[in-house]
């Protein structure tokens, strides 16, 4: 096999980062100078880096621009059907270099940054992340629009812009303290105002009887403003659109009959409208009884469905037909919601066909069911979103009465199908009675949707065989599997530039774009040279990485150890959590670097014990540099981008049956990390693709846990017999880690004991074993580096393409495609010849 190519090499060859023609870096070092001098007026005398990465960032959005407007073209003229994705979160992270990618204009790009004296990743670092959203679930959102950008699809995210994202996060004295996140005070320049598109929301207010049907008066309206930004598919031309809503007053807002002291209170007022889309709730399950919360689900639907029926009747279809016709709406549009926040759109898509639109409730209802399908992202019951009948009576009180409907309908069929089943009827009905009024919105989700889907083999048998087990039994065949997926763009081509090429010099470009072709590198596992080139790739990562800690966190770490990275959120909800137990792993030569954003007293207090620790671990002269363990704080997507391509080792350790799927996994095989992990979530099909010899496996596996949860659970049993555990515990009890405060930990060790959801003192003994093998190895360079390749080998069904390809096919009802969209310097002729070409294919 050829050497690798050296940096200089590799900016001026490497074609799945772009060519470099000078053409291409003379345009764009032109339109840098433009953007300076014209968008941001500054010259190269006064400008400052943040300059820089606009003037860049301006730049290449003119390259989005024309295929973006092009792409919009293209969907008029063929009238696909369309896929809408409601999240109440896009966790996008950076999108400069992202895009950058996409477009093929990376190494052009570096090129012209490197002749214009500046530096590229210190532009990139400028930029802030969009931290729409908590974690996976947002992620996830996120993936997906790559993918289906990538895959052709006419799709659109939808969601709300909210002005502050997930809060940063500090540590201060070893405790977390949480700071505003303005991600818009220096301004988005990858967002389009569409204040043309302007639309109202309704709230509150009282349902009136007319002959003409319920009427829902007195509301009060909010405007939602939608912001646009482009999605880029990869090399295709295709540009789809993520639109975010922003709340705003309108101009009459409580401006009746006022005098000038009244017109200042009102103008103030406007901001109890504008707060609904102000900040991001800091949690990606249910913040309980939250009216704000309940706003923004509302909201988000409420303009969404207004603006999907605006474009369902101004299609090409549309314009040539005398009359508009509802019949076609499933057949045209394709709507998933993302968990159960965006639930109320079927309420609201029910409200708007038979009132506004005056259908029979039979069809109305047999077009929302055809429209929506829900994707459900917990096994677990009680953290199911529910909302307070009150709430909704007062907020929302003409949905409320449709939600009863419904849910009349759906008991009546429930009670012919099983006549004097009193408890099928409470256990499947929307309403539930215990603990107050509440509307269980996952049951309205399931009843809803014509398809349901978990996001993991073994979490959807677990939905289908115990949490909605009922449902399943009604109608099976609703109910899916969708094992989640990645973007390969950004977390290999973009977060591991080093990777990406060394395999496309093994087996070709392809891969990018069919992730399965990963198996080729089963060829190369006892190839010398690829052995050592992939090793030599981590160990670049790991001294970058080494250097970013060293300067951000003042910590100097051995670059040749290994480096054990558990990136997990930690929960504290009904006295829940997830505890870390690597924390108490000591191994000659690990880093344990915990990284875990979360909020709450447990939460707080197990970040300060894993602080507190490394303050002992670190400063132990015994230990020297064989042993760091480092919390980073503000973990965060181009964090994550750091982090992972540098890891060895990727902890995955959730109780099984407790962990939906995770996606931090599959980005860690992807990059080359072994994980330890339980047989949970999508660890069990990363065993199944890369073998379980290949992961290293502990703990009990689902049908355990039940056998414990029968008997009940004795933490003292496995604190009394493990010695171990039981040292670990009493250091935590006495004060080691905390010997001015002794008492500090007592909620942890008392939680662990009486009430651990988790159980992880069940799962102790085994995890260290597997520890103990896992440092074995890691002393056979070669026998490691070997697992690694045939990890990233079996990574590639873990592609967000396949996971989109399969909601498409089997759900939407649409057909991926690898064609291209004629680009933008083509004449508008050639998008009908392509049209005709697609219709003529019956791809369409």
């Amino acid at each position: 096999m050829a050497a690798p190519l050296s940096d200089h090499e590799k900016r001026k060859q490497i074609s799945i980062r772009g060519i470099v023609g000078v053409e291409n870096v003379s345009e764009i070092k032109k339109g840098f100078n433009r953007h300076l001098h014209f968008t941001l007026v500054k010259d190269r005398n006064i400008a400052t880096h943040r300059d820089y990465y606009f003037a860049l960032a301006h730049t290449v959005r003119d390259h989005l621009v024309g295929r973006w407007i092009r792409t919009q073209q293209f969907y008029y003229e063929t009238d696909p059907k369309r896929v809408y994705y409601l999240s109440l979160e896009f966790y996008m992270g950076r999108t400069l270099q992202n895009t950058m990618i996409n477009l093929g204009l990376q190494n052009a790009c570096d090129e012209a940054i490197y002749q214009l004296g500046l530096d590229m990743e210190d532009l990139e670092e400028v930029e802030e992340d969009a931290g729409l959203g908590n974690g996976g679930l947002g992620r996830l959102a996120a993936c997906f629009l790559d993918s289906m950008a990538t895959l052709g699809l006419a799709a659109y995210g939808y969601g709300i812009r909210y002005e502050y994202g997930i809060f940063n996060q500090r540590i201060k004295e070893g405790w977390q303290v949480e700071e505003a996140d303005d991600w818009l005070r220096h301004g988005n320049p990858w967002e389009k105002a569409r204040p043309e598109y302007m639309l109202p929301v309704h709230f509150y207010g009282r349902v009136e009887e007319t002959k003409k049907g319920p009427k829902w008066v007195d509301t009060q309206v909010v405007l939602a403003m939608p912001y646009d930004t482009p999605v880029p598919g990869y090399m295709n031309n295709t540009v789809n659109t993520m639109r975010l809503w922003s709340a705003r007053a309108p101009n009459d807002f409580n401006l009746q009959d006022f005098n000038v002291g009244d017109y200042i209170q009102a103008v103030l007022d406007r901001n109890l409208a504008e707060n609904i889309s102000r900040v991001l709730y800091p949690n990606d399950h249910f913040f309980v009884g939250k009216e704000l919360r309940l706003k923004q689900e509302y909201f988000v639907v409420a303009a969404t469905l207004q603006d999907i029926i605006r474009r369902f009747k101004t299609s090409k279809r549309e314009h040539t037909s005398s009359t508009i016709s509802f019949d076609t709406f499933p057949d045209k549009v394709a709507i998933q919601l993302n968990d159960t926040h965006p639930a109320l759109a079927i309420p609201e898509l029910m409200r708007i066909l038979v009132d506004i639109e005056k259908l029979h409730w039979d069809k109305a209802w047999n077009i929302t069911k055809r429209t929506f399908a829900y994707t459900n992202h917990t096994v677990l019951p009680e953290a199911l979103e529910r909302w307070p009948i009150q709430l909704l009576e007062t907020l929302l009180p003409r949905h409320l009465q449709i939600i009863y409907e419904i849910n009349q309908k759906h008991l009546d069929r429930i009670a012919a199908l099983f006549p004097k089943d009193l408890d099928r009827l409470r256990r499947t009905s929307l309403i539930e009675e215990d603990g107050g009024k509440r509307i269980n919105m996952a049951h309205l989700c399931i009843v809803g949707s014509h398809a349901v889907n978990g996001v993991a083999q073994i979490h959807s048998n677990i939905i289908k065989t115990d949490v909605f087990k009922d449902f399943s039994e009604l109608e099976p065949d609703k109910f899916q599997n969708k094992t989640n997926g990645i973007t390969p763009r950004r977390w290999l081509l973009l977060c591991n530039p080093g990777l990406a090429e060394l395999i496309a010099e093994a087996i070709g470009e392809e891969y990018v774009k069919d992730l399965s072709q990963l198996k080729k590198l089963n060829d190369f596992v006892d190839d010398d040279t690829f052995i050592r080139d992939i090793s030599k790739v981590k160990q670049d990562n790991k001294e970058k990485f080494a250097q970013y800690l060293e300067k951000v966190y003042k910590v100097k770490i051995n670059p040749s150890s290994m480096f054990d990275v558990h990136v997990k959120r930690i929960h504290d909800m009904y006295n829940r959590m997830f505890a870390p137990p690597s924390i108490t792993v000591h191994k000659e030569g690990s880093n344990s670097t915990l990284c875990t954003p979360n909020r709450y007293h447990m939460a707080k207090m197990i970040i300060k014990l894993i602080t507190s620790v490394a303050e002992v671990v670190n400063n132990d002269p015994v230990l020297d540099d064989k042993l760091k363990v480092i919390f980073l704080e503000n973990y965060r997507v181009s964090l994550a981008e750091k982090v992972i391509p540098a890891t060895d080792l990727s902890e995955q350790i959730s109780l099984a049956g407790t962990e939906a799927s995770g996606t931090g996994n599959m980005k860690f095989m992807l990059n080359g990390a072994l994980t330890i992990g339980t047989m949970d979530g999508a660890n069990v099909e990363m065993a199944e693709e890369a073998g379980e010899d290949n992961l290293f496996i502990f703990g009990m596996r689902v049908e355990d846990v039940s056998e414990i949860d029968k008997k009940g659970y004795n933490a003292m049993k496995y604190y009394e017999q493990i010695p171990d555990l039981k040292q670990v515990i009493d250091q935590i009890k006495s004060g080691f880690f905390s010997p001015q405060q002794p008492a500090l930990f007592k909620d942890i060790t008392e939680m662990l004991f009486k009430h651990d959801r988790f159980k992880v003192f069940a799962d102790y003994e085994d995890y260290v074993c597997c520890q103990e093998r896992v440092s074995r190895l890691y002393q056979k360079p070669k026998e490691w580096t070997k697992k690694v390749i045939k990890n990233i080998a079996a990574s590639g069904k873990f592609s967000s393409d396949r996971t989109i390809t399969e909601y498409a096919t089997e759900i939407w009802g649409v057909e991926p495609t690898d064609l291209k969209i004629p680009s933008p310097n083509e004449p508008r002729e050639a998008i009908e010849e392509t049209a005709r070409a697609l219709k003529k294919a019956s791809i369409l």
